[in-house]
C-alpha cells in the first residue's frame, strides 16, 4: 500500500541548510505516515550523510539536471498519491504537513496543486526593507484563510499525482527561473485549480553568509537573467526602456527609503538588463559559454578602463600575497608554443622562474599536432610524481608579476584541487565566470577552463593526466568539472592574480566547428557540467598579517549557489 504523501526534498551541495530542513520534517513526515526522500541533483557525501542521519531516502543523480528533472525524479521513486515539494532552504512549521493532507482530503479533485505560507527569515545578519516591497527571497501570503491561488512557488508546492499523469512531467529544460510556473500554466490551462492553505506554513531562510546584502543581490542578479529569459520564452519580455526606467526607481528606493531591498532590486534589474542587452543565444552547445570571446572596439575600452581602476584598488594587496608564505612546492609547467605568430612564452618563463618555488618548466613547438597532442607527449617525458603541480600555460598570455608566488598561496588555502587565474576583464575568454571580480582572492566555482592558465593539484594526476586522445580539448573542461563535483574536489578561479589573455583571439589558430565536434564526441558518454550550471559557489579572501606572514588566515563569503 502507497504512503499517503511523500515529502520530496530537491537539492544540490547545501547539506548545512538540508540538515535544517529535515530535523523539521521527520517528526511530521512520520506522524503522518508518510515517506522522505532527498533528490540530490548531482551526488554529494556531505549531503547523503545528511539524508542519512535523518533517515530520509535518498536518491542522486549522476550529475547536475537542474531543478525540474530533479522534481520528476521524486515523482518517479515513489508512489504516494499526493507529492508535497519543498526547498532545502525551507523549516516546516509544525502541522504544515498535517494541513495539506487534510486539504487534500476536502478538496475536489480537480485541485491538483497545494500551497501555504512562505515566510523570509534572515538569520545572522540584519535585513530590514521598508514594507513596500517584499522580502528580496521567495515568499507567500494571502491571509490567515484558505482561498485559491493564481500559483504556488517551489518551496512550498503539493501537486496530486493525478494532475501530474494528467498534463505531463515538469519541463526538464526549464531553467531555475518559471520551472514550476511553466507546469502549472499548463495545470491551469487544463481546468484544474490551485489552491492556498493558511495553516500549512514554512520558513524560507538565509543564513550565514547567504544572508549578507552582497550575497542577497548577486542572488537577485541571477534571478534577474532567468525571468527575464522567462518572460521571452512567454514573449511578454517589455522594451528596454521600461527596464531601464524600473532600474532607476530601485536605485532611487534605497536611499530614499533608507531601505535594504534597493540594492537587492536594483541587482535584479541590472540582470533582466544584462540579458536584454546581451541575451543568451537560443540553443547552441551546452558545454560553450554562448557568449563570444572576442573583446574589442568600445567595449574593449571599457573594460580596459575598469582594468586599470581594479590595478589601483588592489595593487596594495597583491603585493602583500606575494609574500604569503607556504611551503616550497616542486611545479611542472608545461606549454605550447607556436613560431608563425608572435608570442608571449618567453615573458611568461622569465616570470615562472621569479618565484620562490621549484619551477621546471617545458614548452613543446606546435607542428601539426593539436595542443593537447603535444602537452601529453611533454607529461610523459617527466615523473608526475615528483611534483605538486602541474600547470598548463597557453603562449599568449600576460602573467603578472609575483604571479606563481600568490597564486598556489589563494590555490593551497582554500584547499582548489584544480584552479585557474581569473582573466582580466578586457582578456578574449568566453566564459564571464572566469573575468576577474573585485575584492575577493579567489572564488569557489564549479568550472575551471582549459586555459590559458590551468592548474592541477597532485590529487588529481592519477585520475585527470595525461589528457585523453583530443587536438582542442573543447569540452574536457566540462567534463573535469563533472569529475571535480563527483569527487568532492574543490576548483575555483583565482582573482588575485588576473591574467591578460589579448594576444590571440580564442579558437584563432584551429577550425571552431572542427573543435566543437570533437567536443560532441568526446562528451557523448560522459558527464559534465553545462553552461547553465557554471557559477561561483563562494567567495573568500585570504587575511595577511605583516608580521605573521608564515600563518594564512581565511575570511569566506558564500555566494548564493546561482550566481556567476
Amino acid at each position: 500500500m502507497p504512503p499517503p504523501v511523500a515529502v520530496i526534498v530537491p537539492t544540490r551541495a547545501r547539506a548545512p541548510y538540508l540538515d535544517v530542513a529535515l530535523r523539521s520534517l521527520v517528526p511530521q513526515v512520520r506522524e503522518a505516515g508518510g515517506e522522505l526522500l532527498v533528490v540530490d541533483d548531482g551526488p554529494d557525501e556531505a549531503t547523503r550523510e545528511v539524508a542519512a542521519r535523518h533517515g530520509a531516502r535518498y536518491v542522486a543523480h549522476d550529475r547536475g539536471r537542474g531543478l525540474n528533472a530533479a522534481r520528476n525524479t521524486g515523482a518517479r521513486e515513489t508512489t504516494a498519491p499526493l507529492l508535497a515539494y519543498v526547498a532545502d532552504d525551507v523549516e516546516a512549521r509544525p502541522g504544515w504537513l498535517a494541513a495539506l493532507l487534510r486539504a487534500a482530503a476536502e478538496e475536489p479533485e480537480d485541485t491538483g496543486v497545494l500551497t501555504g505560507p512562505i515566510r523570509a527569515r534572515f538569520e545572522d545578519h540584519r535585513f530590514t526593507w521598508c514594507g513596500r516591497e517584499g522580502p528580496p527571497i521567495t515568499h507567500l501570503d494571502l491571509g490567515p484563510a484558505d482561498t485559491g491561488a493564481e500559483h504556488a512557488w517551489g518551496a512550498n508546492m503539493a501537486v496530486r499525482r493525478s494532475a501530474l499523469e494528467r498534463v505531463g512531467p515538469f519541463d526538464e529544460a526549464r531553467e531555475l527561473y518559471g520551472d514550476e510556473q511553466e507546469w502549472q500554466a499548463r495545470w491551469k490551462t487544463a481546468g484544474g485549480r490551485i489552491r492556498y492553505v493558511a495553516a500549512a506554513a514554512l520558513d524560507h531562510r538565509r543564513a550565514g553568509d547567504d544572508a549578507r546584502l552582497r550575497a542577497l543581490c548577486r542572488a537577485a542578479y541571477a534571478r534577474g537573467v532567468a525571468s527575464r529569459r522567462f518572460d521571452v520564452f512567454k514573449g511578454t519580455a517589455p522594451p528596454v526602456a521600461l527596464e531601464l526606467r524600473v532600474l532607476a526607481g530601485c536605485l532611487v528606493h534605497g536611499p530614499r527609503r533608507r531601505c535594504m531591498n534597493g540594492p537587492v532590486m536594483a541587482a535584479h534589474s541590472l540582470g533582466r538588463l544584462r540579458e536584454a542587452l546581451a541575451p543568451r543565444p537560443a540553443g547552441g552547445e551546452d558545454f560553450l559559454s554562448g557568449h563570444s570571446g572576442i573583446v574589442a572596439g568600445r567595449r574593449g575600452r571599457l573594460l580596459r578602463w575598469q582594468d586599470a581602476l581594479l590595478d589601483a584598488r588592489t595593487w596594495r594587496r597583491r603585493r602583500r600575497l606575494r609574500h604569503v608564505v607556504v611551503p616550497r612546492r616542486r611545479v611542472l609547467v608545461v606549454g605550447v608554443e607556436r613560431t608563425d605568430v608572435p608570442s608571449w612564452m618567453d615573458a611568461a618563463r622569465a616570470e615562472l622562474h621569479r618565484s620562490r618555488h621549484e619551477v621546471l618548466v617545458d614548452v613543446a613547438a606546435a607542428g601539426t599536432l593539436g595542443k593537447f597532442e603535444n602537452l601529453n607527449l611533454l607529461l610523459a617525458r617527466h615523473d608526475l610524481g615528483a611534483y605538486d603541480w602541474v600547470l598548463v600555460v597557453d603562449d599568449d598570455v600576460a602573467l603578472p608579476a609575483g604571479f606563481l608566488d600568490a597564486f598556489l598561496a589563494c590555490c593551497e588555502a582554500g584547499d582548489l584541487k584544480l584552479a585557474q587565474p581569473a582573466h582580466r576583464r578586457h582578456s578574449h575568454a568566453a566564459w564571464p565566470v572566469t573575468r576577474r571580480v573585485s575584492g575577493d582572492d579567489w572564488r569557489e566555482t564549479t568550472f575551471v577552463e582549459i586555459g590559458p592558465v590551468t592548474a592541477f593539484h597532485r590529487d588529481t594526476f592519477g585520475v585527470l593526466l595525461p589528457f585523453p586522445a583530443l587536438r582542442m580539448g573543447w569540452g574536457l573542461d566540462a567534463h573535469w568539472s563533472a569529475v571535480a563535483r563527483d569527487r568532492g574536489w574543490r576548483i575555483g578561479v583565482v582573482d588575485a592574480t588576473p591574467v591578460g589573455h589579448t594576444l590571440r583571439a580564442t579558437a584563432e589558430g584551429y577550425p571552431r566547428e572542427a573543435a566543437a565536434a570533437e567536443a560532441r564526441a568526446f562528451l557523448a558518454d560522459k558527464a559534465y557540467v553545462t553552461r547553465d550550471e557554471v557559477r561561483t559557489l563562494h567567495a573568500r579572501r585570504i587575511e595577511t598579517a605583516e608580521a605573521r606572514n608564515s600563518s594564512v588566515f581565511l575570511r569566506s563569503r558564500r555566494a548564493d549557489g546561482n550566481g556567476g
